[in-house]
């Protein structure tokens, strides 16, 4: 049985406790000069063997990497400092692209390819504005499908997580940059990750959805790489197609439209309903509807789970993933599915 702390020391053993929490507490923020003066993270050598460890907070260098990944085309997903399965895979894709070799390993030669030297911009400021201040949130969004089919549009929940979707960021990020904000006052200034690029000038002709890697990766007419997303493809009871279809059309804001007998069983709904527009709709703010009727590739309420949770069929991305891709689609264009 452990001794008792005498009362000569208890209150001393508290405040350390306290500090330690305070300490903590501060080493979860994150300034945009760490960020952006980041240099290569770690030797080729030991990343290739090291596994994949969750951080207790954002790492500079890899924020910075997942940002240059974004500009080249090739998403993580969200951009959120962790090193996770998919920040690696975006980096062996980043890699096969330019011919660099196998494997995820951040070598002199793909740190000079991303820019990472040449890169200080990762981190720029952002203004709150009148209509960020504005908009009207949606206090709670139900998961029973009905209850959502009543609301008059499924809007975002929260501020953070409003900021966090237009920067491509995970709100773990957005909240170690800024942790003392309010995020609803207009002239607030914000740190935000600038994760911007120049839109493509050729135009997207055939989209792999590939189920082993769990990417969605588009080419050029010339088989040319464009863009490569992390995705979530179908599940074990709703498998995703096999073979080759046709991007149908393509849908900005859409509604969603359930049926329990085409689509799947959720919870007690055995009626169809229409879900509203929004953010937080089941099929996000992008809907690529395919030939083959009620698939499509479509964005997502949570972007956190991109490539770690099942889908009913189609082809999950964040939003902003599905709107990148929506911008370089026409219908037409090839969708092939491989395992």
């Amino acid at each position: 049985m452990p001794k008792p702390v005498p009362k000569s020391r208890a209150v001393p053993t508290i405040v350390a406790v306290v500090l330690l929490l305070a300490a903590f507490g501060n080493a979860r923020a994150l300034t945009a000069d760490e960020i952006n003066r980041a240099g290569r993270p770690v030797p080729s050598s030991v990343q290739r063997t090291k596994p994949i460890v969750q951080r207790a907070k954002p790492g500079a260098a890899i924020v910075k990497l997942q940002t240059l990944l974004v500009r080249q085309g090739i998403s993580p997903g969200e951009i959120d400092g962790m090193d996770g399965e998919n920040y690696r895979k975006a980096l062996a894709q980043f890699r096969r692209r330019e011919n660099l070799g196998a494997g995820d390993a951040v070598d002199d030669a793909t740190w000079r390819a991303l820019g990472g030297d040449s890169s200080q911009d990762i981190v720029t400021s952002y203004t709150v504005t009148e209509a960020d201040a504005r908009y009207v949130f949606s206090k709670r969004i139900p998961r029973d499908y009905a209850r959502q089919a009543r609301m008059r549009r499924l809007a975002y929940s929260r501020a953070p997580e409003m900021f966090a979707e237009r920067f491509k960021m995970g709100e773990g990020l957005l909240r170690a940059l800024n942790p003392r904000a309010h995020y609803r006052a207009a002239g607030e200034t914000l740190l935000v990750i600038a994760a911007g690029r120049t839109a493509p000038r050729a135009e997207v002709q055939l989209i792999e959805a590939d189920k082993r890697t769990g990417r969605v990766t588009a080419y050029g007419s010339q088989g040319e790489m464009i863009a490569s997303y992390p995705a979530t493809i179908g599940s074990g009871d709703t498998p995703s197609p096999e073979g080759e279809y046709q991007v149908a059309r393509v849908v900005r804001q859409p509604t969603y439209h359930y049926d329990p007998v085409k689509n799947f069983q959720q919870g007690r709904n055995t009626h169809k309903l229409v879900l509203p527009r929004g953010p937080n709709n089941p099929v996000g703010t992008v809907w690529i509807g395919l030939s083959k009727p009620t698939f499509g590739i479509h964005g997502t309420p949570e972007p956190s789970r991109i490539g770690k949770a099942s889908s009913h069929g189609c082809v999950r991305l964040t939003n902003w993933d599905a709107e990148d891709l929506a911008g370089m689609v026409k219908p037409g264009a090839l969708v092939r599915f491989v395992d």
